[in-house]
């Protein structure tokens, strides 16, 4: 193997500083874009400059008790390992790689996701249905003209399908349904079998799901249609290069406005007219029907109707931006101090009436005394900070439901909840910080998975310190950490004047000492 060079440039010639990247693990398709970073007088624009894909059928190889089949497994692998090719010597806060719903379901997605990032060089994150709705607006949205008032994007995926609908760059409602290009294909013409009978039960399976939404999303009513995926793609392609829209240059005038296609009703009903003339997908002639594509879009093409048919929808406009540009955006923001996980966690305070001060004043002294730990090199200090801080913001959640082991409240609704900017990873590691923060410890020492110790110490410290909910006569303390044990140092006066301080640190130090990790108290 040849050496590994990390550049200054890019091989574009872009200094690396100004290019970003997003890896779109789709259930279909695996997609990756680089983008420059463009600064204009009307504020921060992206410029693709870079784009890949490959049609890995992830969601195919799905067996029936959810796991990924070795095939389909090496495939993504393999393709990832391309993917990371291009993107190494990028700066990892440059580069956001998201899995969608096919690793949502996998029960081996954790192996798959170890093995995938060691190929890619970065961190992928497995994103709910609700994030990833919320991202497939955001690039849809940046990348169609604007509208006054509402639009609708629909994305169907290979696994799921999401709607939303939003005003300018804000997403107001979001859903992601369980029903994709893939799995509806592999469930309703498997081994690409056609009949009338199979295309019905695929139309109403989907308009079941659809109407569970339907009366929110027709109540809030939009100006503008946009269809975001490959499916939605392919499908106003097929319309066009056939002519069975009724509109032969809608195809051309929709890529002038930005977009790369139209959808019309009438065009839907000619491509199903047309695919029942065949016994088989195989049989089917098309202008423009790719190989990649055949086996799936009947499955597409089903729900794609329902979606028609349940929203009132005559015609849609197709932009090709989707996921990938909406993380690419999202990256953006963090950069700039404009994280969504912030706007979530405020969201979250407000709902269930945390107190703020005692928020404040936990995360606060549980930043400073992480502060004064070993950072590890692996470790990014201010992430971990956030985490901590949002932590120490929704510990209390929980008190809404019950006093009695509100911890664990707390941690359901954080590891359960949507919650929008999040990643599933994020929200794992948030939850085991909130049901550790108070109580015993013996389950996270049975977790081979959560390392976060370190910050839970901080954490649970900070919350006996503060448990008089109050800033006054706070003692100065110090804390240190050697090969996982730890050591808390402050002042004897003060402790003897708080004996019910002193006595919870002495219960905090044998609660450690319980699950094998040392904790002294020194009092001087």
């Amino acid at each position: 193997m040849g050496t590994i060079l990390a550049l200054d440039k890019d091989v574009s010639g872009k200094n690396a500083s100004d290019l970003v990247a997003a890896v779109d693990l789709g259930s279909n398709s695996f997609r990756m874009v680089v983008a420059q970073v463009v600064q204009t007088p009307s504020g921060t624009q992206l410029r693709p400059i870079d784009t890949l894909r490959e049609s890995v059928r992830l969601a195919a190889g799905l067996t029936d008790n959810k796991l990924l089949g070795n095939e389909a497994y090496q495939r993504g692998i393999t393709a990832i390992r391309r993917f990371g090719e291009r993107i190494r010597g990028f700066d990892p806060s440059k580069i956001r790689a998201v899995a969608t719903n096919t690793l949502r379901v996998a029960k081996n997605a954790s192996s798959f996701i170890q093995e995938a990032e060691a190929a890619l060089g970065f961190p992928i994150e497995i994103i709910a249905g609700v994030e990833e709705a919320r991202l497939i607006y955001i690039g849809a949205a940046h990348e169609v003209p604007a509208v006054h008032g509402n639009r609708l994007v629909v994305d169907i995926g290979g696994g799921s399908t999401e709607l939303i609908i939003g005003k300018g760059y804000e997403p107001k409602l979001m859903e992601s349904l369980y029903i994709g290009c893939v799995s509806h294909s592999l469930r309703f013409f498997p081994k690409g079998n056609i009949d009338s009978h199979a295309f019905k039960e695929a139309e109403l399976a989907a308009r079941r799901e659809i109407q569970v939404i339907s009366g929110a999303y027709l109540k809030s009513g939009w100006k503008q249609v946009i269809g975001s995926s490959g499916t939605a793609r392919a499908l106003a392609e097929l319309i066009a290069d056939n002519n069975l829209g009724g509109q032969a240059d809608s195809l051309t005038m929709g890529r002038v406005n930005g977009s790369s296609g139209l959808i019309t009703r009438e065009g839907l009903r000619a491509l199903k007219k047309h695919l029942l003339k065949y016994e088989h997908i195989s049989q089917v002639e098309l202008i423009g029907l790719k190989d990649d594509r055949r086996s799936v879009w009947p499955g597409g093409l089903a729900i794609m109707i329902a979606v028609f048919e349940e929203l009132g929808i005559e015609s849609m406009e197709v932009t090709d931006a989707a996921l990938r540009l909406g993380v690419l955006y999202d990256l953006l923001g963090r950069s700039q101090h404009d994280d969504m996980r912030f706007v979530t966690v405020e969201q979250f305070m407000q709902r269930y009436i945390v107190d703020r001060e005692q928020a404040k004043r936990v995360g606060n002294l549980a930043a400073e005394f992480l502060a004064q730990l070993p950072k590890p090199e692996e470790e990014s200090r201010a992430d971990n900070i956030a985490l901590l801080q949002w932590a120490a913001n929704l510990h209390e959640i929980g008190l809404s439901i019950s006093h009695n082991g509100y911890h664990k409240h707390s941690a359901y609704i954080a590891g359960n909840a949507d919650m929008p900017g999040f990643s599933k990873n994020d929200q794992a590691r948030l939850a085991a910080l909130l049901i550790g923060h108070a109580g015993k410890l013996g389950k996270l020492a049975n977790n081979p998975i959560f390392s976060d110790w370190r910050m839970l110490f901080c954490l649970r410290l900070a919350q006996v310190l503060c448990r008089g909910r109050s800033d006054g006569n706070l003692p100065k303390v110090k804390v240190s950490e050697h090969n996982g044990s730890y050591l808390v140092s402050l002042s004897k006066e003060w402790a003897d004047e708080h004996p019910l301080t002193e006595f919870s640190l002495q219960k905090e130090a044998a609660e450690w000492e319980r699950i094998g990790r040392p904790y002294s108290i020194s009092l001087k």
